[in-house]
């Protein structure tokens, strides 16, 4: 039972997972850049978008894992008390 509630637990860790997205290309040579500009610019805002949804899920598993420490300290405590 146990290693069912464990394995549960991990598969809700890694759902619950940031994904930072991928740094956009930039060519080197500036005739691609300005050929592919409209593309490029698409790109990069994309990522910037990308990037502050990626920063809000940190700070949300942050707070997420600061509230789980909280209640398996608790958790902890009471167990402690049981075996005494």
């Amino acid at each position: 039972m146990i290693a069912l509630v464990a394995t549960f637990g991990l598969i809700g860790q890694i759902a619950n997972a940031c994904t930072a997205p991928e740094r956009p290309f930039l060519p080197e040579r500036s005739e691609d850049v300005r050929e592919y500009a409209d593309l490029l610019r698409s790109d990069f805002e994309g990522y910037i978008a990308d990037i502050q949804e990626y920063f809000r899920c940190l700070d949300a598993e942050r707070q997420r894992a600061f509230q789980e420490a909280r209640e398996v300290s608790e958790d902890y405590g009471r167990l402690v008390e049981l075996l005494e």
